[in-house]
């Protein structure tokens, strides 16, 4: 085990597996989608054309590529893929579940803590994200089996390392959102900060490390998922406060972050939920304070091929509600919550991120890792 970043260190077979299960997701998200790619540009776009006299939406391109072959093998195996992800992980935490929990517990109750945890029995995970296994993750992230229960979080952090985030601790998206912040809110002052939906702590230790003057708070509703974060982020020599919240009414004082932020959290909420998420972050803000919520490009903005190829989270991944945060329009859903619509932003690219000095980097015309290809939507108080 790294006692580091409590991050698991994985035996020879444990390795090979999780390394065959990353080469099998990239493969799919390289010539398996562009494969499928080749057929919608080749067959599908011109056959319904001639047919139509234009090209088809997302939606009819869904209606014509879910009875083909190609596209029926491409989601077999993507689903496969995804379960496997899990699979591939799931042994070595369950080895070294003991001595995570252990740590857990010491880093919550050490005298001299840089940050602090905060559990509530009380708070329940709500139905729409106890519906489904999100992300087909077995018991999702909010189940737990004790009072000490750490499981759900290495579960997930071992799987993002070996299949996802990259940077020191997984954290490039919270550097990259920092990043945007900096680059077009210059005159920001963050001396308290809120992540919503912070899971593990990824992208929080990248916001602690950008803002390192700012107090840093970070809000989930899984308690499993917040124990290993706290005694991550302790672990790491970083301060962090987790407090096991609800993001849509939280227990904070009105007018209380310069700064409210999220990765990659929205669209896994209902509609409902997004409107109050909104309108608590309003509520936290303190006057010029800002709301920056990081997600995938909306579908209207996107070719119809790439929009469907990833809404197919929602119909074989879990993610019920992924289809409709991203045919939402969502500097329109700010102004209905309250914010001002010259104040509110369209969604806006995250391109650039900062280097290993915590310094602005060029983004330059293309996104270079995968947290600049995310998009930020938000608005100004």
């Amino acid at each position: 085990m790294n006692r580091q970043t409590m991050l698991l260190k994985p035996l020879h077979d444990e390795r090979a597996r999780q390394e065959h299960s990353a080469a099998v997701r990239k493969f799919v998200n390289g010539a398996v989608m562009e494969g499928n790619r080749e057929i919608y540009r080749r067959v599908l776009k011109p056959r319904f054309t001639v047919k139509n006299g234009r090209a088809p939406d997302r939606h009819e391109l869904w209606d014509m590529f879910k009875g083909g072959s190609s596209y029926q093998w491409s989601s077999a195996l993507r689903r496969l893929q995804q379960e496997g992800m899990w699979d591939s992980v799931a042994d070595i935490v369950d080895r070294q579940g003991p001595e995570l929990a252990a740590l857990a517990r010491h880093e919550a109750t050490k005298n001299r803590q840089k940050g602090s945890l905060r559990l509530d029995s009380r708070i329940q995970a709500p139905r729409y994200l106890t519906a489904v296994d999100i992300h087909c993750m077995p018991g999702n992230y909010h189940t737990q089996s004790s009072g000490e229960d750490v499981f759900a979080g290495a579960l997930y952090d071992r799987a993002i390392t070996t299949h996802g985030y990259k940077g020191a601790n997984c954290d490039e998206v919270g550097l990259a959102l920092s990043a945007f912040v900096k680059r077009n809110f210059p005159t920001l002052e963050v001396r308290r900060l809120l992540d919503m939906g912070c899971t593990v702590g990824h992208s929080t230790l990248g916001y602690a490390k950008a803002f390192p003057d700012a107090e840093v708070h970070a809000i989930d509703v899984a308690a499993p998922c917040l124990r290993y974060a706290h005694a991550r982020s302790e672990m790491a020599g970083i301060a962090a406060h987790y407090s096991q919240q609800n993001a849509e009414r939280t227990d904070f004082d009105d007018e209380s972050f310069d700064l409210v932020v999220s990765t990659i959290v929205l669209h896994e909420t209902s509609a409902k939920a997004i409107r109050n998420i909104f309108r608590e972050c309003k509520r936290l803000l303190r006057p010029g304070g800002v709301m920056a919520h990081c997600e995938s490009r909306q579908y209207f903005a996107k070719e119809p091929f790439d929009a469907q190829w990833h809404a197919w989270g929602a119909h074989y991944n879990a993610e019920p509600y992924m289809q409709l945060m991203h045919e939402t329009e969502m500097q329109a859903l700010a102004v209905e919550c309250g914010f001002h619509k010259e104040k509110s932003f369209p969604q806006m690219p995250m391109l650039g991120t900062l280097d290993r000095r915590l310094q602005l980097v060029d983004p330059g015309p293309k996104p270079k890792t995968y947290a600049e290809i995310l998009y930020v939507n938000g608005a100004v108080k």
